[in-house]
């Protein structure tokens, strides 16, 4: 991202953060995460996927391990479809 002529410490636009309803922070790059304990995380990607369900391997990016859930609602349909004693 190109610096601003005013000030070169800061970018000439601000980054673009887009939030999606059941993924993850979608953040343009290169970005730097801060942990809550201090740790910095780097990425020199075009565009980083921050994870919000933290069930990720690898915290603080995203894996789409939050793919793999199961909402409970979604539990209970398949829970009563799926009975085999015969029962509905």
């Amino acid at each position: 991202m190109p610096s601003s002529p005013e000030r070169p410490d800061r970018p000439a636009r601000p980054a673009r953060v887009t939030l999606g309803a059941d993924g993850p922070l979608l953040v343009e790059g290169p970005v730097e995460v801060v942990g809550d304990d201090g740790t910095v995380y780097t990425s020199r990607r075009f565009t980083a996927a921050i994870c919000t369900c933290r069930k990720t391997r690898t915290y603080p990016w995203c894996d789409t391990s939050h793919r793999r859930r199961v909402k409970p609602e979604d539990r209970e349909k398949t829970d009563a479809t799926d009975r085999t004693d015969g029962a509905a």
